[in-house]
């Protein structure tokens, strides 16, 4: 272990946990699928949100198309989703969290599968940039959530090791994947997964999104983190 493995961090999602950016990824993937001829409920691929768009595909069309064509989705959907762009907010809390968690002495790290440019037009509306220790994007990890490797990638890049950590997400996926290294998670309702279906995929405590979170962070898991 580095010589940082003493150090505490919170690993933050960032699509659909601090802003508000899931559905415009619905919208985008359903273009992206119906310009491949491909006609999907809307409801399936919001429930697919939080995996990483290889994942994605697979997931809703039920098979993997050929690789020609995942590239050619994935690209439509960046293209379609960069068209997004000035309409991304973050969540009302999302940067004051950030500095809260980093006031504490705690490493925040950005924990994202989402693509390079996505990521930094993400960071921009988050506008939290003085608090954010590290951050991964797609291009860090092999495989993407629900599989573990972008949040071995976030540990890596910060310096931290899974004990010393919690997870922030929105959806299912995340905290599959958090669950993989043991890492505890808060699930935040913002990102539009009900309470229910985020304490069943493990979450340990379930926020409706930053804001809350924050008002109640003397309570939370990450407050627990710092004091150890």
């Amino acid at each position: 272990m580095t010589e940082h493995s003493h150090q505490r961090g919170v690993l933050f999602d960032v699509d659909g946990t601090l802003v508000d950016s899931n559905y415009l990824h619905t919208v985008a993937w359903w273009q992206a699928f119906r310009r491949l001829g491909y006609d999907v409920p809307m409801a399936h691929i919001h429930r697919a949100i939080g995996m990483g768009g290889d994942k994605l595909i697979g997931h809703v069309l039920g098979s993997d198309p050929a690789p020609e064509e995942e590239a050619e989705l994935e690209a439509s959907h960046g293209a379609v989703f960069s068209t997004y762009w000035p309409s991304l907010r973050a969540f009302d809390g999302a940067a004051d969290l950030l500095r809260a968690t980093a006031g504490r002495g705690l490493a925040v790290v950005l924990a994202s599968s989402a693509s390079e440019p996505d990521l930094q037009a993400l960071r921009q509306v988050i506008n939290a940039d003085d608090a954010i220790s590290s951050a991964t994007c797609s291009s860090d990890a092999d495989e993407s959530k629900p599989a573990p490797d972008i949040l071995e990638a976030a540990l890596d890049a910060a310096g931290l090791d899974a004990e010393g950590t919690v997870f922030v997400g929105d959806s299912v996926w995340d905290i599959e994947s958090a669950g993989k290294l043991g890492i505890p998670t808060i699930g935040l309702t913002c990102g539009g997964t009900s309470e229910a279906e985020l304490r069943e995929a493990g979450a340990k405590q379930v926020y409706a999104g930053p804001r809350e979170l924050l008002e109640r962070l003397d309570e939370s898991l990450l407050s627990q983190l710092a004091a150890r």
